[in-house]
């Protein structure tokens, strides 16, 4: 089904369009479906494979790179991630350009500035973000794990800068322009998955140490040092994937078109369903 639209004075055959709010969750779901997928088949069939550490205590709950870095479990996330990356970015840059036209152009031009650079960089720290996600995915830390955990290092800084980037952006742009107290409202949610990320961060930082430098137990013998660190790895992937997919509410509305421009028409304004 085609339709015909009019965008100032030009018109248009739009041959596809497709809800952006639809595009978000197909895009974010496809790393959280194959991530849970892995999990439970892993635990389920290969638990022995996934339970490997140095320090040779008991281990409850493995780490992603663990659950993700096995076969056939790997083939099915590296197709997730690849798939998920440029629909990703597409909707960073949509939201960016989205937010930018909220701004009041008749604000101060140091306070657009502001505005500019911080929802900019939100952009660029996103792509970096992306961009380490594919690192951790491709290079596995069995393959070579000093590479593996910079990456790891990078993808944790650049999603927690990003978060905040994004967060200040948007406080700064609400400022500049009246009638966005749904994209206020929204930006609570941002900020408690982002206090969420910092305090798992944290955690996730101290029981890696105790992991690695003193093997550490903790008080309960079902879980070691290892796998609270890896508990603090699935609070920072869900609460990460939780804020890419609440771009959503900000963009209830927004649509993906394929279409062309019609010429040599009339400029009334029209919609007709073929």
């Amino acid at each position: 089904m085609t339709s015909e639209l009019k965008h100032g004075e030009e018109r248009f055959t739009v041959h596809y369009s497709l809800q952006f709010k639809r595009a978000c969750l197909i895009s974010v779901s496809l790393p959280l479906s194959a991530l849970i997928i892995c999990f439970f088949t892993a635990y389920a069939f290969q638990y022995n494979d996934i339970q490997e550490t140095h320090c040779r205590v008991f281990n409850v709950i493995p780490s992603i790179s663990a659950v993700t870095g096995i076969t056939p479990q790997t083939y099915l996330w590296r197709i997730s991630i690849v798939f998920h990356i440029l629909p990703r970015l597409i909707i960073s840059a949509v939201h960016r350009s989205y937010l930018l036209g909220l701004m009041n152009v008749l604000a101060q031009p140091e306070i657009q500035s502001k505005a500019h650079f911080w929802l900019n960089a939100a952009f660029s720290l996103n792509a970096i973000e992306t961009g380490a996600l594919c690192g951790v995915t491709y290079i596995s830390n069995r393959e070579n794990y000093a590479v593996h955990e910079k990456l790891f290092i990078i993808f944790i800084i650049s999603s927690l800068t990003h978060m905040l980037a994004c967060i200040k952006g948007v406080n700064i742009m609400a400022e500049l322009k009246n009638g966005t107290n749904d994209v206020l409202r929204h930006i609570q949610l941002k900020k408690k998955l982002f206090k969420i990320s910092i305090s798992s961060t944290i955690g996730l930082v101290v029981f890696f140490l105790q992991h690695r430098l003193f093997c550490h137990r903790l008080a309960n013998i079902f879980f070691s040092a290892f796998s609270m660190f890896a508990f603090c790895e699935y609070i920072i992937a869900f609460a990460n994937i939780g804020f890419h997919i609440a771009i959503i509410l900000d963009l209830p509305t927004e649509s993906f078109l394929v279409a062309n421009r019609l010429t040599d028409c009339p400029l009334e304004e029209t919609r007709k369903q073929k």
